[in-house]
């Protein structure tokens, strides 16, 4: 595993009567590596840090087992309405009160989960599958054709996902750098609280239009066929369901998508025996994905919840009102779970990650995603088989304290 070094962007606040404490989030050591300030955390279980940006002191939860039982526990909430609802980086206003059903809870989550869960049953996915491959080749080919080295974040990684996402919304070619850079903005981990404003009232704009022309002209989009599915099975939608659909996908399918594409590339290329043996043996593609999406674990911190109660867990009290955040890049480093944890294994393939969290709120595109990833990871190296880094991995920019964790660029040659 490569042991390449970060810049660390960890800064630190005082308490009074306190001694100095870093402040969370704090820098990996390797992007395939928990930062260095987990280990007291893990060996505690359940503990406190201190927020950038708000100074908020919250609870951390690390292990596994604990993690699981607490995001199944009812006393806790996905609301981002709470006033300690643990953001770490400087949140406008619209992202309490503009949020899609990832921030419900009980029955309104629930209700609306379920409509959005019609777009992406096991059965409607795979009918993506040969459009999914068409795009991917497509891509490979305008790779191909560019003259290396290449930054195969921009060129691929983030094409590939946005352009599932814009056909699956029918979204003409020419407007997806509005959603790469919107997406850029609301979830890199650079912008300000006033760039994140001005992307949600943008995306907003265009989202609410999108679903005044699908409703007067549907498509055979995925935004149309939601509206004739619900429809369909007696089901009755407002524009907030579809808004929560269509930013859902913007937000979560895209951003997420490529940074696992270029964050998992590089890890096949700084492990080559793990590499050798996918190429060897094209059939170890799903096991591997299962395997990248726990190593990289780029949402660690993007499972926040907040206590409705006083909660007793791993020998400590999280008050009612406190934010808590559980870290799954921890968690998929429990030796409990996963024997050796920080070696790579493609052949592991273990589906008890939790790279798309645990309980309700389990990632609904997780098989969009786990669909998307193989694909490219069964082309990518067919296709290009001397793929390799056009620069050393330990100075490749990484996304240190984004709300997805990646890269901001990949160069690659061949």
């Amino acid at each position: 595993m490569s042991t390449g070094t970060a810049d660390s962007t960890t800064t630190t606040a005082e308490a009074p009567g306190e001694p100095e404490q870093p402040v969370f989030p704090y820098a990996r050591a390797c992007p395939f590596s928990t930062p260095k300030e987990y280990a007291q955390m893990v060996e505690e279980d359940v503990s406190q840090v201190t927020l950038r940006g708000s100074g908020l002191r919250i609870w951390t939860v690390t292990g596994y087992h604990t993690i699981r039982e607490l995001l199944t526990d009812p006393r806790v909430s996905a609301s981002r309405k709470h006033a300690n609802f643990p953001f770490y980086f400087i949140a406008p206003p619209e992202f309490r009160t503009e949020t899609s059903f990832i921030g419900y809870d009980g029955a309104e989550h629930t209700s609306t989960r379920r409509k959005a869960a019609l777009t992406f049953t096991h059965r409607q996915v795979q009918r993506l599958r040969p459009r999914i491959e068409e795009i991917v080749d497509d891509h490979l080919d305008r790779m191909l054709e560019m003259e290396p080295p290449v930054d195969m974040h921009r060129v691929f990684s983030l094409a590939v996902p946005m352009t599932v996402i814009c056909e699956l919304l029918g979204i003409p070619q020419d407007e997806h750098d509005f959603f790469i850079k919107h997406g850029t903005a609301l979830l890199g981990g650079h912008s300000t609280a006033e760039e994140r404003q001005a992307a949600i009232v943008e995306v907003n704009a265009y989202v609410e239009q999108l679903i005044r022309i699908k409703e007067e002209k549907p498509g055979e989009d995925l935004l149309s066929r939601a509206m004739a599915d619900y429809r369909a099975s007696g089901e009755e939608y407002t524009d907030r369901d579809l808004f929560n659909m269509v930013r859902l996908l913007m937000n979560g399918g895209h951003e997420t998508t490529a940074s696992q594409i270029s964050l998992g590339t590089a890890c096949l290329l700084e492990n080559p025996d793990q590499l050798a043996l996918l190429k060897a043996d094209p059939e170890l593609v799903k096991p591997a994905v299962e395997e990248l999406v726990r190593i990289a674990t780029i949402g660690d911190t993007a499972i926040p919840r907040v206590a409705l109660e006083d909660i007793e867990i791993g020998g400590k009290v999280i008050r009612a009102g406190d934010g808590i955040l559980c870290l799954g890049l921890a968690g998929n480093r429990d030796p409990e779970v996963f024997p050796e944890p920080d070696k790579m294994d493609i052949s592991r393939g273990s589906r008890k990650h939790l790279g798309f969290g645990h309980g309700v709120h389990h990632c609904i595109g997780a098989d969009l995603a786990r669909l998307e990833l193989q694909i490219v990871w069964s082309k990518l190296f067919a296709r290009i088989p001397t793929l390799r880094l056009a620069t050393p991995f330990a100075d490749i920019p990484r996304k240190e304290g984004a709300v997805i964790y990646g890269l901001w660029e990949l160069p690659v040659t061949w």
